[in-house]
C-alpha cells in the first residue's frame, strides 16, 4: 500500500509556556517554564493536484493554535487535586496541596488534561489539529497524524492517531 504525509518542522512552530509536572506521588515540580518546539506529520490521501494539503494553508493554522498556547500558565484542568478560581478582580488563583498561585487571568490557560507533561500537550495539539483540519479542510483526509512537543532539546512528548 503506497500512502503519502507532509512533515512540518518549522522555526516559528514554536511557544513559551509555564507549568509544573504533578507526579504519582503526589509531589510536584517548582514552577517552571519552556520553549517548547513543536512537529506534526500529517498522513493523508493525494488530493487530484497531488498534494496532501498545501504547506501555505495549513501553516498558518498551526501557528495560531501554537500562538494560543504562548506566554501562558498551563494548568491542567482535569487533575484531580489541583483546584482554580476566578476572582472577581480577573485573576486566577490555582491551588495544589499547600501551594498557591494567582495570576492574571489573560495569562493562564486550563487545558483538558491532568498534567502538562509534554505527552498531553501533544495529545492536545493533535486533537485540536484534526479537528481544524476537518473544519477548515473538508477535503483532506487524514489517515494518520504524528504530533511531538519537545521541551528540551532530545525530549520529546509524542502523540499518535490512526484512522
Amino acid at each position: 500500500m503506497e500512502s503519502w504525509s507532509i512533515e512540518l518542522e518549522k522555526e516559528y512552530f514554536k511557544f513559551s509556556a509555564a507549568h509544573f509536572l504533578i507526579f504519582p506521588d503526589g509531589s510536584a515540580e517548582r514552577l517552571h517554564g519552556h520553549n517548547y518546539r513543536v512537529f506534526i506529520e500529517v498522513d493523508a490521501s493525494l488530493s487530484e493536484h497531488g498534494l496532501v494539503i498545501d504547506f501555505k494553508e495549513i501553516k498558518p493554522v498551526i501557528r495560531e493554535l501554537l500562538d494560543s498556547l504562548d506566554e501562558r500558565f498551563l494548568i491542567p484542568g482535569e487533575h484531580p487535586v489541583l483546584t482554580y478560581s476566578l476572582r472577581e478582580d480577573d485573576v486566577c488563583e490555582i491551588r495544589y496541596l499547600d501551594r498557591y498561585y494567582a495570576a492574571p487571568i489573560e495569562d493562564v490557560l486550563v487545558l483538558p488534561m491532568n498534567n502538562t507533561s509534554s505527552e498531553n500537550l501533544a495529545s492536545w495539539i493533535g486533537r485540536e489539529v484534526l479537528r481544524l483540519l476537518t473544519e477548515r479542510f473538508g477535503e483532506v483526509q487524514t489517515r494518520e497524524l504524528r504530533v511531538a512537543v519537545e521541551e528540551t532539546s532530545g525530549q520529546r512528548g509524542v502523540y499518535r492517531y490512526k484512522d
